[in-house]
């Protein structure tokens, strides 16, 4: 037999492990299901190993994590096919002579475009590289300009078809539909509030965001002409996110139809080549395989956690403290907060959500003026995912920052990007409260479509 060590101690020693491991650099998949395997090792015998493969092949025959992959082709395809370019084109051409303009037509562009890619990197590198050197020549401020292509970035982790919603569901074992669209006002709401702040500032103070000048700028009829460029990509993502809002189609049907428009949509846009398709693909085996890895690796990690009997500590020491049920849920979004700062979202998914979710369907719904636990568990689920868009652009570790900082002028220092997401943090915190505050915006879509 192996060794008896108290929960609290194996707590400390568990995740204190974890975190020097990650410090020192080492890649998160390997080194949960890693130190999974060593402390399954230590504390039981080598009969405990089967813990593995019983806790990874649920995962690898799950239907529904099969959306994932479709949905990053979907993604990767359109984005090699410039489709992107053209979007962002029009949109500053129809935006042009507002004042932060092409600040909110990047906003504009990344909310649509999280609609069609569920990973968050692509917006940022393609939007950085299309959008940044665009701003910075017509001399807008540089911090304006990289927080609205992080935040807009961002995104995508909410609006569905989200990535991180379909792992959610998995994990959570909850409707992927009901959560998609729970999330479309709290990603609207957050999209307008970017949008809302990067023009009252350009107006406050026009040296900001100058409008666009004048011999860019194009008459009504021509905006029609312009606007009707964008409409294949668009009806694509009208016809994806409304078979999975009709019931017509589950998520991961409606991905397999994106996959197949992504192709029709780049060939009329004549893009559809064999290096294309080939790059499409690549991204899509390097995303898809860091995503399951991470999964497999932490659901071992967790699995073995809540065996030993971490949950019932967990929900102990929160109720231990007197917090109460909003306490508790505050005392929750802080440690999501905190571990944005270091980990990444996948990872905080698997280690938060198998120990957080039965604890807040213990404290009831009424406890928070709701009327179901059908409410309770699909608003819990998307204050998680605006949560952790918060973790995207929080420094030290914030990922959106690292990936504009791969291509942004490097004149540019590392702590101006620091400061350009510090104004859209808090945006985001100001929308994970209105969230909290009042539940009908993310229970009223769903109760609408689903009754």
């Amino acid at each position: 037999m192996g060794l008896e060590i108290g929960i609290g101690w194996l707590t400390l020693i568990m995740f204190g492990s974890l975190l020097l491991l990650l410090m020192a650099g080492l890649p998160l998949a390997f080194v949960t299901g890693g130190l999974a395997c060593v402390f399954l090792f230590v504390l039981g015998d080598w009969q405990t190993l089967n813990i593995v493969p019983s806790r990874i092949f649920p995962l690898m025959t799950n239907y529904q994590l099969s959306a994932i992959p479709l949905f990053i082709f979907m993604a990767a395809m359109l984005e090699r096919a410039g489709i992107i370019n053209d979007m962002f084109d029009v949109i500053y051409k129809v935006l042009g002579g507002v004042k932060g303009g092409l600040a909110a037509a990047t906003i504009i562009a990344s909310t649509i475009l999280a609609a069609m890619v569920g990973v968050i990197g692509a917006a940022v590198v393609t939007m950085g590289i299309i959008a940044l050197p665009a701003m910075l020549k017509r001399h807008y401020n540089p911090e304006i300009a990289m927080g609205s292509i992080m935040a807009g970035g961002t995104l995508g982790i909410l609006i569905p078809p989200s990535i991180l919603a379909i792992i959610y569901a998995v994990v959570a074992e909850q409707s992927v539909g009901e959560l998609f669209i729970g999330a479309v006002f709290p990603g609207l709401l957050l999209s307008g509030l970017y949008i809302f702040y990067v023009v009252a500032r350009s107006y406050i103070n026009p040296e900001l965001g100058p409008p666009a000048p004048l011999e860019e700028r194009i008459s009504f009829r021509e905006k029609l002409h312009v606007m009707s460029k964008m409409s294949a990509p668009v009806a694509l993502i009208v016809v994806v996110l409304g078979v999975i809002f009709s019931g017509v189609a589950t998520p991961v049907e409606a991905a397999g139809i994106g996959t197949f428009g992504a192709f029709i949509v780049a060939a009329i846009h004549r893009k559809l080549d064999w290096p294309t398709v080939q790059g499409a693909c690549l991204t899509t085996l390097k995303a898809t395989a860091m995503v399951i890895w991470i999964m497999f690796g932490a659901t071992i990690f967790v699995g073995l956690y809540v065996l030993e009997g971490g949950q019932q500590f967990v929900a102990g020491a929160m109720q231990g403290m007197g917090l109460g049920p909003w306490g508790i849920l505050i005392f929750m979004q802080i440690i999501l907060v905190f571990l944005g700062m270091f980990l990444d979202w996948v990872g905080i998914l698997l280690l938060c959500v198998p120990i957080f979710v039965p604890i807040i369907k213990g404290l009831g719904a009424a406890a928070f003026g709701l009327e179901s636990g059908d409410d309770l568990v699909l608003w819990f689920g998307v204050l998680y995912l605006v949560n952790m868009q918060m973790s995207f652009l929080s420094p030290p570790f914030g990922y959106a920052l690292f990936y504009l900082r791969g291509v942004a002028p490097p004149e540019i220092p590392m702590t101006r990007i620091f400061k350009a997401a510090i104004p859209f943090l808090t945006i985001q915190v100001i929308g994970l409260v209105l969230c909290m505050v009042f539940p009908e915006i993310i229970t009223w879509l769903p109760n609408v479509v689903y009754g």
